[in-house]
């Protein structure tokens, strides 16, 4: 059979990421995903002896956790099997072709108990960005070209962590309105955090300034703030589940009551009881 196309062009990928080696600790992104991480994990009132962290952006991430083992985002995560008490995914899971797979080898190679915490960006990030660019392009060339990933929303992505075996799994999202110049600068930034299009179907002839003349035209005119400036919103999407263990709680069964019916029709009759006497 033949290999099916992959969404995202892997080496495109890295070359994005090699541009801004130099910046990492400029990316707000990962800043904010960093003070959400420390604050989850303290929420969880457990002490990670053996963490791991896959990122694209090792330098960072070493610095924010220097006793956790760094794994890079490849299709086959460097990880060992049974061995982490944590494993946290670091904002690359929104450029995995197979999404699913990682969440996989995430849970295989956590502990009985281990705790997993992902975050990706969210389908709501640049939501701005992709209305002005569409509308843009078929205003210019009137057609339409593969410019932004697609991303996921949050009801579709917290199924995935049922998929790959994870109990108790949660997802919910952040939302970060960003203050911008202008179109361009927001692109600039794109460009400085890695984030900008690896699409393997993107257009790879040169865009022509028209275009994003036009964008930034109808940019200003719907999204205006009142000091001139634009927003952009980037929607951070957080996973979070643990490896299955005999320890943990079990959800009831769809339609199982939490009490015996019995049990409530006696608590509903002695309450009765008691009324009539007064």
């Amino acid at each position: 059979m033949d290999t099916p196309p992959c969404l995202f062009d892997r080496e495109t990928i890295l070359r994005n990421r090699k541009r801004v080696t130099q910046k990492q600790s400029e990316n707000f992104l990962l800043r904010e995903l960093a003070h959400e991480f420390k604050e989850r994990l303290a929420d969880s009132n457990r002490v990670f002896t053996r963490p791991a962290i896959v990122t694209g952006f090792p330098e960072f991430w070493k610095k924010w956790m220097p006793n956790a083992k760094i794994v890079t985002d490849e299709e086959f995560l460097n990880l060992t099997l049974d061995n982490y008490d944590l494993i946290i995914h670091a904002l690359c899971l929104h450029w995995s072709n197979d999404p699913v797979g990682q969440l996989i080898q995430c849970n295989r190679a956590l502990k009985s108990d281990g705790f997993f915490m992902c975050s990706l960006l969210g389908g709501n990030t640049l939501s701005e960005l992709k209305h002005v660019l569409s509308g843009a392009e078929l205003t210019i060339s009137n057609g339409l070209s593969d410019r932004l990933s697609p991303m996921a929303e949050i009801r579709s992505i917290g199924n995935l962590l049922q998929r790959a075996g994870f109990a108790l799994p949660v997802a919910d999202s952040v939302k970060h309105n960003v203050v911008y110049d202008s179109i361009y600068h927001l692109m600039r930034d794109l460009r400085d955090m890695g984030e900008t299009n690896a699409l393997s179907s993107r257009n790879k002839r040169f865009t022509r300034s028209k275009l994003f003349e036009e964008a930034n035209r109808v940019y200003l005119k719907k999204y205006k703030l009142q000091n001139n400036k634009i927003m952009a919103t980037f929607e951070l999407i957080f996973l979070a589940g643990w490896s299955p263990d005999d320890s943990q709680p079990n959800p009831l069964k769809p339609g199982a009551p939490a009490k015996p019916l019995g049990e409530v029709l006696n608590h509903f009759e002695l309450h009765s009881d008691k009324n009539k006497e007064i």
